[in-house]
């Protein structure tokens, strides 16, 4: 029998504590027999003293274990589990495309996804924006879809790491977010209870990513790739650029756009389809479906081509509720804005730099995000046409296209976003869109 307070103490005085001791005052989490006071001093006390590998490791599997467990063994799956988890960033779609391509590439993956948080857009808002799209489906259902379909996208349900969502909603007012083993804890333990058998994690740096320095950036992605192997689950990362938005566009609708046009293969940006390829490639090579990143590229590849990818994505929308013809006819479907606006350069130059934070702040402004958590989003405006670091702009060219609800934040996105951009005389040298695989 410990106290949580004898817990806080030896955490705060920066002695180690043990896997017993850390379980314990996480099932008391999950029970309600630890408090919201006590949680909140032992989230600070980790937060100025930090936590080596194996503490982290139990404190995640802590969390994981608080709630269900999802099993894959008694489905007879014909392939490996398989999950990508992003740090977060702007313009970032890339599970709506991948998790189809490693489906039918062979794997199966099971996404259990977030909301935007601050800047950054989520997962599941872009879905929302789908009518009739259930992100909160029962278990069985879940498990049926991943099973026929080989993926599904859908919500955390209380039933999973419930220990987590406590933690979290006292960490978010108390200051101690930014704890990477706590980051850690709480990314891992919700895809642990996904039954996993392989993660590949993006951590994002630059401008627009949620660390704020590539030192730190490194420091979460080298912890997670410990502490997810440490607890048993098959786990690598790649670190990946966010000084720019990653697609040409931010905001729900617009993003499901993006993703029906990459995958019928009207449209498929650069930078987007280089990270795409990089992770979902690292997919398929921790779940043993490619020996080398060049057949897992031409797998990939292949499952783009042959529209197998997008048929993948039009079953899994269909079946949690979303029309039929998402992918034919989504003009008939996805909210559209009725004032569009283009944002235009006043002097010529390079695009040098993004403040890649402050173009997810102009869609939140412009209601496309949270500023509170019960806050209603408006899933058709965005940004579109956004130009790129290393662009030749002359005196009247677009940086942008702003999709608004009304004029007057219109305006104000255009005041926003002119001053994200700086131009310069000389091209300056373009960033790499992935710069670190972690293992």
């Amino acid at each position: 029998m410990f106290l949580p307070q004898e817990i806080i103490r030896k955490k705060r005085d920066n002695i180690a504590l043990s896997a017993e001791e850390i379980g314990w005052f996480v099932r008391g989490v999950g029970d309600g027999n630890v408090s919201e006071s006590q949680i909140a001093a032992f989230a600070m006390a980790v937060f100025f003293n930090d936590m080596s590998t194996s503490e982290r490791v139990a404190l995640t599997l802590g969390m994981r274990d608080s709630g269900e467990i999802l099993e894959w063994a008694s489905a007879n799956l014909p392939g490996p589990v398989l999950d990508k988890h992003s740090t977060g960033g702007v313009g970032d779609l890339t599970s709506l495309l991948l998790g189809p391509m490693v489906a039918a590439c062979g794997g199966f993956v099971p996404m259990i996804s977030g909301r935007g948080l601050g800047h950054t857009g989520g997962t599941l808002d872009k879905l929302e924006a789908i009518p009739g799209y259930n992100i909160t489906p029962d278990t069985d259902t879940f498990r049926r879809l991943v099973r026929e379909t080989g993926v599904a996208i859908i919500g955390q349900t209380a039933a999973l790491a419930p220990a987590d969502k406590r933690i979290y909603a006292v960490r978010d007012v108390t200051a101690t977010v930014e704890s990477v083993a706590m980051i850690t804890a709480s990314i891992l333990s919700k895809k642990l209870c996904a039954g996993l058998q392989a993660l590949v994690m993006d951590v994002k740096t630059g401008s627009g990513a949620f660390m704020p320095t590539m030192e730190k950036s490194l420091e979460l992605a080298r912890s997670i790739v410990d502490v997810g192997n440490g607890a048993g689950l098959k786990t690598a990362a790649l670190l990946t650029d966010m000084n720019q938005s990653l697609a040409p566009c931010a905001g729900n609708a617009l993003e499901i756009r993006c993703a029906i046009d990459y995958l019928t293969g009207k449209s498929r940006p650069t930078r987007l389809h280089e990270v795409t390829m990089a992770l979902a490639g690292q997919m398929l090579l921790q779940g043993g479906l490619a020996v080398t990143l060049e057949q897992a590229g031409q797998q990939l590849q292949a499952s783009l081509d042959s529209g197998a990818a997008a048929e993948r994505f039009a079953r899994m929308v269909a079946t949690l509720g979303g029309p039929a013809d998402l992918l034919e006819h989504p003009e008939r479907h996805l909210p559209q804005v009725r004032i569009t606006l283009p944002i235009t350069a006043t002097h010529s130059g390079y695009v040098s730099a993004v403040d890649c934070r402050a173009l997810g702040l102009a869609v939140v402004n412009l209601g496309g995000g949270r500023r509170q958590p019960d806050d209603a989003i408006d899933y058709s405006v965005g940004l579109t046409e956004l130009a790129e670091i290393g662009q030749r702009i002359e005196p009247g060219d677009p940086l942008g296209v702003i999709h608004a609800r009304d004029e007057n934040s219109a305006r104000q996105a255009v005041a926003e976003i002119t001053a994200a951009y700086k131009l310069a005389a000389v091209a300056p040298d373009l960033p790499p869109v992935v710069y670190q695989y972690v293992e």
